[in-house]
Protein backbone atom coordinates (compact mmCIF):
# COMPACT_ATOMS: atom_id res chain seq x y z
CA UNK A 1 0.00 0.00 0.00
CA UNK A 2 2.72 2.32 0.73
CA UNK A 3 4.54 1.24 -2.48
CA UNK A 4 0.86 2.49 -3.83
CA UNK A 5 1.09 5.50 -2.36
CA UNK A 6 4.30 6.11 -4.19
CA UNK A 7 3.18 4.64 -7.16
CA UNK A 8 0.07 6.16 -8.08
CA UNK A 9 1.93 9.62 -8.82
CA UNK A 10 4.75 8.35 -10.57
CA UNK A 11 2.61 6.54 -12.96
CA UNK A 12 0.28 9.27 -12.97
CA UNK A 13 2.56 11.58 -13.98
CA UNK A 14 3.99 8.99 -16.56
CA UNK A 15 0.67 8.67 -18.15
CA UNK A 16 -0.63 12.08 -18.49
CA UNK A 17 0.79 14.59 -19.84
CA UNK A 18 2.69 17.09 -18.28
CA UNK A 19 0.61 20.15 -16.90
CA UNK A 20 3.45 22.52 -15.83
CA UNK A 21 2.32 26.15 -15.98
CA UNK A 22 4.84 28.90 -17.79
CA UNK A 23 5.60 31.20 -15.28
CA UNK A 24 4.24 34.66 -16.07
CA UNK A 25 7.35 37.33 -17.42
CA UNK A 26 8.80 34.71 -19.87
CA UNK A 27 9.08 35.53 -22.87
CA UNK A 28 7.49 33.38 -25.60
CA UNK A 29 10.08 30.87 -27.46
CA UNK A 30 10.62 33.00 -30.99
CA UNK A 31 8.39 32.18 -33.83
CA UNK A 32 10.02 30.33 -36.63
CA UNK A 33 9.96 32.04 -40.08
CA UNK A 34 10.15 30.53 -43.77
CA UNK A 35 13.82 30.96 -44.98
CA UNK A 36 14.47 34.45 -46.72
CA UNK A 37 14.24 34.68 -49.91
CA UNK A 38 18.35 35.50 -51.71
CA UNK A 39 20.00 38.73 -51.77
CA UNK A 40 21.37 40.35 -54.71
CA UNK A 41 24.76 41.58 -53.94
CA UNK A 42 26.68 43.89 -57.15
CA UNK A 43 29.64 41.51 -58.07
CA UNK A 44 31.89 44.88 -58.97
CA UNK A 45 33.09 47.21 -56.24
CA UNK A 46 32.11 50.65 -57.16
CA UNK A 47 35.46 52.06 -58.29
CA UNK A 48 35.25 49.03 -61.12
CA UNK A 49 31.86 50.28 -62.20
CA UNK A 50 33.18 54.34 -62.36
CA UNK A 51 36.04 53.01 -64.20
CA UNK A 52 34.07 50.88 -66.62
CA UNK A 53 31.83 54.29 -67.12
CA UNK A 54 35.06 56.46 -67.74
CA UNK A 55 36.24 54.12 -70.30
CA UNK A 56 33.04 53.73 -71.95
CA UNK A 57 32.54 57.52 -72.26
CA UNK A 58 36.15 58.37 -73.61
CA UNK A 59 35.14 55.81 -76.29
CA UNK A 60 32.17 57.05 -77.33
CA UNK A 61 34.12 60.51 -77.22
CA UNK A 62 36.59 58.84 -79.65
CA UNK A 63 34.09 57.95 -81.58
CA UNK A 64 32.07 60.94 -82.20
CA UNK A 65 35.03 62.95 -82.73
CA UNK A 66 36.24 60.24 -85.17
CA UNK A 67 33.36 60.85 -87.39
CA UNK A 68 33.25 64.37 -87.32
CA UNK A 69 36.33 64.72 -88.80
CA UNK A 70 36.17 62.41 -90.82
CA UNK A 71 32.52 64.55 -92.20
CA UNK A 72 34.57 67.66 -92.13
CA UNK A 73 37.75 66.24 -93.91
CA UNK A 74 36.21 63.92 -96.82
CA UNK A 75 36.48 65.83 -100.54
CA UNK A 76 33.51 67.64 -101.92
CA UNK A 77 31.24 65.58 -104.36
CA UNK A 78 33.01 66.21 -107.70
CA UNK A 79 31.15 69.07 -110.21
CA UNK A 80 29.16 68.00 -112.69
CA UNK A 81 30.80 68.56 -116.16
CA UNK A 82 29.96 70.96 -118.66
CA UNK A 83 27.99 68.48 -120.66
CA UNK A 84 25.90 66.81 -118.01
CA UNK A 85 25.23 71.02 -116.99
CA UNK A 86 24.22 71.50 -120.57
CA UNK A 87 21.88 68.56 -120.92
CA UNK A 88 20.23 68.68 -117.93
CA UNK A 89 19.68 72.66 -119.12
CA UNK A 90 18.21 71.96 -122.45
CA UNK A 91 16.15 69.21 -121.19
CA UNK A 92 14.59 71.67 -118.86
CA UNK A 93 14.27 74.05 -122.10
CA UNK A 94 12.86 71.16 -123.65
CA UNK A 95 9.68 70.85 -121.61
CA UNK A 96 9.22 74.64 -122.06
CA UNK A 97 9.14 74.60 -125.95
CA UNK A 98 5.38 75.28 -125.54
CA UNK A 99 5.44 77.84 -123.13
CA UNK A 100 8.23 80.52 -124.09
CA UNK A 101 7.85 82.71 -127.06
CA UNK A 102 10.76 81.66 -129.57
CA UNK A 103 12.40 85.12 -129.20
CA UNK A 104 13.41 84.23 -125.65
CA UNK A 105 13.71 80.84 -126.17
CA UNK A 106 16.49 81.17 -128.61
CA UNK A 107 18.26 83.25 -126.62
CA UNK A 108 17.89 80.74 -123.68
CA UNK A 109 18.86 77.57 -126.11
CA UNK A 110 21.79 79.66 -127.68
CA UNK A 111 22.94 80.45 -124.50
CA UNK A 112 23.10 77.22 -123.31
CA UNK A 113 25.11 76.15 -126.11
CA UNK A 114 27.75 79.06 -126.07
CA UNK A 115 27.80 78.16 -122.47
CA UNK A 116 28.71 74.57 -123.33
CA UNK A 117 31.58 75.19 -126.10
CA UNK A 118 33.53 77.86 -123.89
CA UNK A 119 33.63 75.21 -120.82
CA UNK A 120 33.66 72.22 -122.41
CA UNK A 121 36.57 70.92 -124.01
CA UNK A 122 36.33 73.14 -126.64
CA UNK A 123 37.93 76.06 -124.04
CA UNK A 124 36.29 78.72 -127.02
CA UNK A 125 35.00 82.17 -126.40
CA UNK A 126 31.43 81.49 -127.74
CA UNK A 127 30.12 84.08 -125.10
CA UNK A 128 32.06 86.81 -126.35
CA UNK A 129 31.82 86.17 -130.29
CA UNK A 130 29.07 86.94 -132.61
CA UNK A 131 27.97 83.51 -134.61
CA UNK A 132 30.04 84.84 -137.77
CA UNK A 133 33.36 85.83 -135.49
CA UNK A 134 32.61 82.10 -133.45
CA UNK A 135 31.71 79.94 -137.03
CA UNK A 136 35.13 81.34 -138.69
CA UNK A 137 37.15 80.47 -135.41
CA UNK A 138 35.77 76.51 -135.28
CA UNK A 139 36.46 76.57 -139.58
CA UNK A 140 39.98 75.39 -139.36
CA UNK A 141 39.86 73.70 -135.73
CA UNK A 142 40.26 69.98 -135.51
CA UNK A 143 37.97 70.00 -132.37
CA UNK A 144 34.84 70.60 -134.60
CA UNK A 145 34.18 67.63 -137.35
CA UNK A 146 32.62 68.72 -140.53
CA UNK A 147 29.04 67.47 -139.18
CA UNK A 148 29.50 69.69 -135.91
CA UNK A 149 30.76 72.97 -138.16
CA UNK A 150 27.13 72.59 -140.45
CA UNK A 151 24.83 71.66 -137.09
CA UNK A 152 26.26 74.67 -135.59
CA UNK A 153 26.15 76.65 -139.00
CA UNK A 154 22.25 75.97 -138.86
CA UNK A 155 21.27 75.91 -135.51
CA UNK A 156 23.13 79.86 -135.21
CA UNK A 157 22.03 81.03 -138.36
CA UNK A 158 18.05 80.42 -137.03
CA UNK A 159 18.74 81.81 -133.66
CA UNK A 160 20.15 84.51 -135.39
CA UNK A 161 17.01 84.75 -137.24
CA UNK A 162 14.67 84.67 -134.63
CA UNK A 163 16.29 87.36 -132.40
CA UNK A 164 17.82 89.59 -134.76
CA UNK A 165 15.34 89.74 -138.04
CA UNK A 166 12.40 88.59 -135.85
CA UNK A 167 11.61 86.08 -138.02
CA UNK A 168 7.83 84.72 -137.54
CA UNK A 169 8.67 81.50 -135.31
CA UNK A 170 6.61 79.05 -133.57
CA UNK A 171 7.05 76.27 -131.03
CA UNK A 172 8.00 74.05 -133.53
CA UNK A 173 10.96 76.15 -133.98
CA UNK A 174 11.44 76.26 -130.44
CA UNK A 175 11.79 72.25 -130.36
CA UNK A 176 13.92 71.97 -133.74
CA UNK A 177 16.71 74.70 -132.10
CA UNK A 178 16.49 72.22 -128.76
CA UNK A 179 16.98 69.74 -130.75
CA UNK A 180 19.68 70.78 -132.65
CA UNK A 181 21.73 71.65 -129.67
CA UNK A 182 21.11 68.30 -127.46
CA UNK A 183 22.29 66.73 -130.88
CA UNK A 184 25.31 69.24 -130.62
CA UNK A 185 26.17 68.11 -126.69
CA UNK A 186 25.45 64.45 -127.14
CA UNK A 187 27.99 64.18 -129.62
CA UNK A 188 30.64 65.77 -128.07
CA UNK A 189 30.38 63.50 -124.96
CA UNK A 190 33.85 61.64 -124.24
Amino acid sequence: MILSFFASPILAALTSAPASPVPVGTPAPPEIRDIAPPVDVFPYPPWMVALAALVALALLGLLIWGIVRWLRNRPPPPLPSATAIALQELEKLRARVNDLEPYAFSFAVSDVLRTFISKARFRLPATQQTSPEFLAAISDSPLFSENDRTLLGRFLEKCDMIKFARMEATSRDNAELVESALAFVKEGQP
